[in-house]
């Protein structure tokens, strides 16, 4: 055979072998992306002595957490962050941000060492968004699918869709025309966390396109698995808590700006908004309900007024309510 022959024959073996080359060098530059770390490598680390699940708690000093402790199943992990306490055994570096601040600490301080599932929720057992006909936390805890929280990675612990979904910010029909900027002079007047919510979203996710509308369940209460935080790198969470410290923007808008978030944050689309009937059944074992695409009967309606003084045993016109649950 003569060279000019084997020179040609050669070729297309070449091109093969560097298509493969490529192919093999942009799958390793990939997973170097979605790997946490600057090497884009975890720390080894034995998972089965970490946590099954795992409570982080966002609390004040007036606030009282008691429940927690007292009612909470034995295997689960408690963490009970007091934001404004310096000296507490678990706080954050400045209350800024409400309950995002006490968030991104626990998974920058813990990122190696998180439970298989983490539950991030309020300080107050009885609230308004929990989604449970008396607004109590500790029905929505007991009939938790853990298995379900493994398999979909993140989700909201509200399934109705009353407050934050269908949709909840028009990014760039609601933006304020003045950027907030170093100066209070900048500052735009009457924002909201809609109006600077664009800006604040280039700031988070440089480079990503910001939606043209998103839509999640309210409020800032959620269930994320290990394996679903690791798909970011430290890198992330640190960054995001830096932009907390520094931003112009006040702690209730930095705070509700993240809120609209967290499910991005986590991998799913900026339209977050599952069936109620569908949610209510995986998420909480809750099946065979009379629902509509986002309300269940009998589960969760948005109340008339503020939870009153005697919750859940006085009703909201002082009325006497039946309750079978335990009480503080």
């Amino acid at each position: 055979m003569s060279s000019r022959w084997a020179k040609i024959l050669a070729l297309p073996v070449t091109a093969v072998i560097v298509c493969s080359w490529l192919f093999v060098f942009r799958f390793q530059q990939e997973q170097t992306l979605l790997s946490p770390g600057a090497s884009g490598v975890l720390p080894q680390v034995d998972t089965s002595t970490l946590p099954a699940v795992e409570i982080v708690v966002a609390s004040r000093t007036f606030e009282n957490t008691s429940w927690v402790n007292q009612y909470l199943p034995d295997t689960w992990t408690r963490s009970i962050y007091v934001s404004d306490d310096p000296s507490a055994n678990l706080t954050v570096p400045r209350n800024k941000g409400r309950e995002a601040m006490i968030y991104l600490t626990h998974l920058i301080e813990r990122y190696d060492t998180l439970a298989a599932a983490t539950v991030f929720f309020h300080a107050n057992r009885f609230s308004w968004h929990n989604d449970d006909p008396d607004y109590d936390a500790l029905p929505m805890f007991a009939n938790l699918q853990l298995d379900y929280i493994q398999k979909i990675g993140y989700t909201s612990l509200r399934c109705a869709w009353a407050v934050g979904c269908p949709i909840q910010v028009y990014p760039y029909d609601q933006a304020s025309p003045v950027r907030y900027g170093a100066n209070a002079t900048d500052f735009p007047p009457n924002a909201t966390a809609k109006s600077v919510f664009k800006q604040a979203f280039e700031e988070l996710m440089p480079g990503q396109k910001v939606p043209d509308a998103v839509g999640a369940g309210c409020c800032s209460q959620f269930a994320v698995s290990r394996d679903r935080v690791h798909k970011r790198p430290k890198e992330d969470y640190l960054r995001w808590r830096t932009w907390l410290l520094e931003t112009e923007l006040d702690d209730e808008l930095s705070g509700r700006v993240l809120e609209y978030m967290w499910h991005i944050m986590f991998g799913k689309p900026a339209f977050h908004c599952p069936k109620a009937g569908e949610c209510y059944c995986k998420l909480y074992g809750l099946c065979g309900l009379q629902c509509t695409k986002g309300l269940c009967s009998g589960r969760y309606a948005v109340p008339p007024s503020p939870l009153p003084d005697g919750w859940p045993l006085v009703g909201f016109d002082d009325e006497p309510r039946t309750f079978s649950g335990p009480l503080l």
